[in-house]
């Protein structure tokens, strides 16, 4: 197994881990229900954004010197688009720029339909040691719905050769789709637990705002399962998930305990986190990073400046403890109390409306102790509404 290129034996002790997330924004093709910042383009000059890449790269680090990387994560758009020697010369870039702590995860996303074994191979060489594939239907029907480009034998396939070739291997699934009912999940999950991955993702299908499936749900050509078949739906994934042994973590997300995303539990444990290529935000020192989303602009700014920043916007600590409200509530272990005055500035009892909160905790929806607050599950099923009553207005 190749050893991790990023670890250089730092303990990282308290809270001064740093994530750092790539941007690949292109695609083969834009998928219906995706709201990302992904592009498709003819053609694409590797090189050039090669050096973009590790220009922006040199310019973060420069900010956030000898801060201990626990995680890098390449994103898209559909990184496994990359040439495997881009993904190798990032790795490198890191481990030049920062300290890595002890068992750095590296991951890349993947999709089935940009698979090959030769490109796998390639980016395990490069030091990427976990892939999140993007399946998101184990049936042709779905996945043509979904306009995804890959088939279902592509996916099997896809998931062999990465359960071969990484550690560590994850992949997505949407429900909650036009014609999905409970006992088609219910057979598709049981498949899906069965491949015995250590995490999932699993997305129920949500329409965004300017993609095809907004525009054909407006029309009323595109129909979702009601409200309660929703939550039934929900309600199947968690028990089923649980009893495989890989409980939800987030809710979207499940492990087996110890095989988390690090690098999302930085996120939504409000941890900082250098963001580069189009699009892309970051979180570091109490600034908001925005970079340019068209992908030509963002290029031409960083050979131009030197990065592709769009905005730096400095966060108060109402600010941050908005965020760190709506980011730690998605997770099963809730926000620890301390760790949200130390990153946010504000005590928890300052940043939510405590009369709502034991008012929800008499309706079963929230825990709340000296050291955590958390959600129930019967919380989560309703996160939003539950934000809307604890969040300061």
């Amino acid at each position: 197994m190749t050893s991790n290129p990023l670890s250089s034996g730092v303990s990282v002790s308290g809270e001064d881990g740093l994530a750092v997330y790539v941007h690949w924004p292109f695609c083969e093709s834009k998928c219906p229900y995706c709201d990302f910042n992904s592009h498709v383009r003819e053609s694409v000059d590797h090189a050039r954004w090669r050096a973009a890449l590790l220009r922006e790269l040199a310019n973060e680090a420069s900010l956030t010197p000898g801060r201990p990387v626990v995680s890098l994560f390449f994103g898209g758009g559909t990184p496994s688009l990359m040439e495997p020697a881009t993904v190798a010369a990032i790795i490198d870039a890191v481990a030049r720029h920062w300290p890595g702590a002890d068992d750095v995860e590296i991951t890349l996303e993947a999709n089935p339909g940009s698979v090959e074994a030769a490109r796998f191979k390639g980016f395990a060489q490069a030091g990427v040691n976990r892939v999140s594939l993007g399946v998101q239907a184990l049936d042709d029907a779905a996945l043509r719905l979904l306009g995804r480009r890959h088939s279902l034998a592509e996916a099997l396939a896809a998931l062999e050769l990465a359960t071969g070739t990484f550690g560590r291997v994850s992949f997505d699934l949407i429900y909650a789709r036009p014609g999905h009912t409970v006992d088609s999940w219910r057979a598709e999950l049981a498949r899906a637990l069965a491949f015995g991955t250590d995490h999932l993702s699993l997305y129920q299908l949500t329409i965004e705002p300017q993609t095809r499936f907004a525009e054909l749900y407006r029309r009323g050509d595109l129909v979702l399962p009601d409200e309660d078949t929703q939550a039934d739906l929900y309600q199947l994934t968690q028990e089923m998930t649980a009893q495989a042994g890989l409980p939800l973590y987030e809710i979207s997300n499940h492990a087996r305990p110890g095989s988390e995303s690090h690098h999302n539990l930085v996120y939504w444990r409000y941890g900082d986190y250098v963001g580069v290529g189009p699009g892309a935000h970051g979180r570091r020192n109490a600034v908001a990073t925005q970079r340019r989303r068209k992908p030509e602009a963002w290029l031409e700014s960083v050979e131009t400046l030197g990065h592709g920043l769009e905005e730096e916007t400095p966060l108060s600590p109402g600010m941050r403890a908005d965020e760190a409200l709506v980011m730690g509530l998605r997770l099963a272990e809730g926000i620890d109390r301390a760790r949200f005055l130390a990153r946010t500035g504000v005590a928890l009892e300052d940043a939510i409306d405590m009369d709502a909160a034991a008012r929800m905790a008499a309706l079963g929806l929230v825990e709340l102790t000296p050291a955590v607050l958390r959600a129930t599950p019967q919380g989560l099923m309703v996160l939003n509404s539950l934000l809307a009553e604890l969040a300061r207005v």
